[in-house]
């Protein structure tokens, strides 16, 4: 009896080591793209000027990242040489306006927007904003959106790399290449994919099923 007991004993051991083993997540073979155009996220301060004390943004279709949608509003941006009509709005408002161009369209603004990150807004221009309840011009927020992956933390610890961090994305094809400079933004609220701009994917011919491979961290 003694003997079974051990046996049984020796099992049960073996059973819950296998239990705290964790077990490894294979890394995806290529990841996702996003690829945006120019628009704009809105604070609520802004949004009243623009459309109406109290307004609320009109949801038009969910993004890839979760919680993020596109609106039906639409607003026109203005700088000292020129327009451009139809920047689609995405929600949820944010704490800060910020709008996203292409580099492109500096030239016909007439005014120069750098590469910056999602919030990093010290130090860029202004822009004016004009709405169909009034106008706005803002002090700063007008960017051009740096190439960046975003990735759930298990993304992160499956690829090794950290928020923050720099790596390279490769893309086979006729048109590939190398893009280096591409930021890792970690978030437990984020959906592993590369995001870049209508601009950086034409170079390449990238397309929205187009998948990327991170070469070098």
């Amino acid at each position: 009896m003694a003997e079974l007991e051990n046996v049984l004993k020796l099992l049960l051991e073996a059973v819950e080591a296998v239990q705290k083993t964790p077990v490894p997540v294979p890394v995806p073979n290529g990841i996702g793209v996003g690829i945006s155009n120019r628009h704009i996220h809105i604070s609520q301060d802004d949004l009243n000027a623009l459309f109406g004390e109290g307004y609320q943004l009109t949801p038009l279709k969910e993004l890839s990242q979760p919680g993020q949608f596109a609106c039906k509003e639409v607003v026109t941006i203005c700088g000292p040489k020129g327009a451009i009509e139809k920047i689609r709005v995405l929600g949820p408002v944010r704490s800060k306006t910020q709008v996203e161009i292409l580099a492109g369209d500096s030239f016909k603004l007439g005014v120069k927007a750098a590469a910056r990150m999602s919030g990093d807004l010290q130090g860029t221009p202004g822009i004016t904003i004009i709405g169909p309840k009034g106008s706005v011009q803002t002090k700063e927020g007008l960017i051009v959106a740096q190439r960046h992956i975003h990735m759930h933390p298990v993304n992160a610890e499956q690829y090794g790399v950290r928020d923050g961090q720099l790596v390279s994305i490769k893309l086979d094809g006729v048109r590939g290449g190398i893009f280096h400079n591409v930021a890792i933004r970690v978030s437990k609220d984020s959906a592993l994919e590369f995001h870049l701009d209508t601009e950086e994917a034409n170079a390449m011919s990238i397309t929205s099923s187009s998948t990327v491979e991170i070469t070098k961290q």
